[in-house]
């Protein structure tokens, strides 16, 4: 039976920039390299354990590494082809498992399975040995989900409020079938219920989607992070377990059952103002984004992100999308050092603070560049934090609690309910320039290692 509320979110900051995507799909060339990423997922090891070579033949889901610590977690090939470079970072950490596709890509054939009549462990199985199992988050810490547990509810957010972000009614477009087929594989791996936060403009196959419950939320950013909607529903505790997944990576696991493969599609949003034409593209997980961005810059002095600007990864312009991402983010790199530009603003620029007149227009939109406007200062209490923040926390304290390493402190605070895109605005906010997202991270890394 399907629920449906409605919440309204008051906190919060909508950071309007140029560069949002157009509707409609980008002329690109395909990508001829794709990567996987160990980097991407937290908690695993930097030297996952191989099961290809340079040189080696590989299949659209066929295996690649698994993490040492979890060997029943497969990560899965996005494309067919071969595997022609695996790139190290210090110590010999892989960073990037590096593919060149084959001209028509070539899946590995997995067994079909009925979701109504299959048992749980088949379903996980399937998931496990297919790498569709890594699009599978887990709260608290933002982890790969653990097989070995059950749930409490699974959380899906079908809408997106970050700068410049895709319309997931774009992205789920021509996959409706596969997402309700993917809903019914989540709601046997749960014990709890599937939960849908959808937007004012949330289309159909997410408003009226059968077993699940639906919750309509409107706000400011970040109303659309799952996080946010997972306090206002059923906020985390200690012992509690919840895992969170994409739209898109839905109907990947849906195709998974319907057709036995795992087809790694994904649509992505090509943004900021910075590029001659934005829109969407229709590529895979871990493809690289040059082919997206070629003869599509207006100057090559820019910064790339894979993600969105508040909490994406930074990327060179011949990087790789990442694992989890469905927005590419290009702006103007900010290197360059302004002359007294704390107290002559040289150009508007969204902010909160009234020092600058944007205040006066809320719905313009803003050129902005990657500069911080200052270096890391003094750590006032401002209670800037709880303005942009919907969630009953107090947010600063909470960071303070992990720069003195005080962990019983960081669990009474609620360190169990935000992982770093919930911070993200407050770092945004932030008159003393702290990373808050990085501080928060530490502080993630503690409890999982030490609680």
């Amino acid at each position: 039976m399907v629920r449906t509320i409605v919440i309204k979110l008051s906190r919060g900051f909508d950071i309007r920039l140029l560069g949002s995507p157009e509707q409609g799909l980008l002329e690109a060339k395909n990508s001829r390299l794709f990567a996987l990423k160990p980097t991407d997922v937290v908690g695993i090891g930097p030297i996952p354990k191989l099961h290809k070579a340079i040189g080696d033949r590989v299949l659209a889901g066929e295996p690649l590494f698994f993490d040492k610590g979890s060997p029943r977690i497969q990560f899965g090939s996005p494309v067919s082809g071969e595997v022609v470079e695996i790139r190290r970072g210090p110590k010999r950490a892989i960073t990037e498992v590096v593919i060149a596709v084959d001209a028509e890509v070539a899946f590995h054939q997995f067994e079909k399975l009925d979701v109504a009549s299959c048992s749980r462990e088949q379903a996980v199985d399937l998931m496990l040995n297919s790498g569709a199992w890594t699009l599978l988050k887990q709260r608290p810490f933002n982890t790969l989900a653990d097989p070995e547990a059950t749930p409490r509810d699974i959380f899906v957010s079908c809408f997106d409020t970050a700068p410049l972000a895709p319309d997931h009614n774009m992205l789920i477009k021509g996959k409706e079938s596969a997402f309700q087929k993917g809903l019914s594989v989540l709601n046997k791996l749960t014990s709890g219920g599937v939960h849908l936060g959808v937007g004012p403009e949330s289309a159909d196959v997410f408003t009226k989607a059968d077993g699940v419950n639906v919750t309509s939320f409107s706000g400011p950013h970040p109303a659309g992070n799952v996080g946010v909607q997972i306090h206002h529903l059923a906020p985390i505790n200690k012992g509690d377990v919840v895992w969170t997944l994409k739209p898109q990576d839905v109907a990947i696991i849906g195709k998974l059952f319907s057709d036995g493969v795992f087809d790694a599609e994904r649509t992505v949003a090509v943004t900021g103002d910075k590029t001659k034409k934005t829109g969407y593209v229709k590529t895979r997980i871990g493809a690289s984004v040059e082919p997206m961005l070629a003869d599509n810059l207006k100057h090559d002095h820019v910064r790339c992100i894979s993600g969105n600007a508040l909490s994406g990864t930074q990327i060179e312009k011949d990087g790789f999308l990442g694992l989890y991402d469905d927005q590419i983010t290009v702006l103007e790199e900010g290197d360059k050092p302004e002359f007294l530009g704390w107290l002559i603003p040289s150009y508007k620029r969204p902010s909160l603070s009234r020092t600058f007149p944007s205040f006066l227009r809320p719905n313009k939109e803003y050129h902005v560049n990657t500069n911080n406007h200052g270096e890391e200062r003094a750590y006032v209490m401002s209670q800037q934090y709880e303005k942009v923040l919907p969630m009953d926390l107090h947010p600063q304290y909470l960071i303070k609690s992990i720069l003195y390493g005080d962990f019983e402190q960081m669990e009474g605070l609620g360190i169990y309910e935000v992982v770093e895109e919930d911070l993200a605005l407050c770092e945004f906010v932030c008159t003393s320039k702290q990373p808050v997202q990085q501080i928060l991270r530490a502080g993630l890394d503690l409890v999982r290692l030490e609680g």
